[in-house]
């Protein structure tokens, strides 16, 4: 079985929401994970950049546009936070799409709005 690809980042990276989730429970405004979630990355030393902009890519043509993802970990993975119900296929669609788009190879989608913090990883 192939190894996966940035493993060890994005354990750092789910063990930082984990103590947010566990801190602060779900009910929240995504906007205040955010802010939690930059806290404890500072804390572990997870070398981070919130709202960065990220080129977007149509086949080999660079857009004006870019995508805006809450977080950009280790210059490499993309971490979107959601506070909802439940995550859809539409947040998933995002995250995945985006990979595509940006021709990043990772990224996580973190939901804090769950009783249990739910979390995928997704490659590219």
């Amino acid at each position: 079985m192939a190894e996966l690809i940035y493993k060890d980042e994005v354990y750092k990276i789910v063990g930082a929401a984990m103590e947010v989730h566990k801190v602060l429970g779900c009910g929240f405004l995504e906007a205040v994970y955010q802010e939690a979630l930059a806290i404890e990355f500072k804390i572990r030393n997870i070398p981070f950049d919130d709202f960065p902009k990220i080129k977007i890519y149509y086949k080999e043509y660079k857009l004006e546009k870019y995508y805006v993802p809450d977080f950009l970990c280790y210059d490499k993975i993309i971490v979107e936070i959601k506070a909802i119900r439940q995550c859809t296929p539409n947040e998933e669609a995002q995250i995945i799409n985006s990979l595509k788009s940006s021709k990043m190879r990772v990224g996580v989608l973190i939901n804090f709005g769950e009783p249990s913090l739910y979390w995928q990883r997704y490659a590219n």
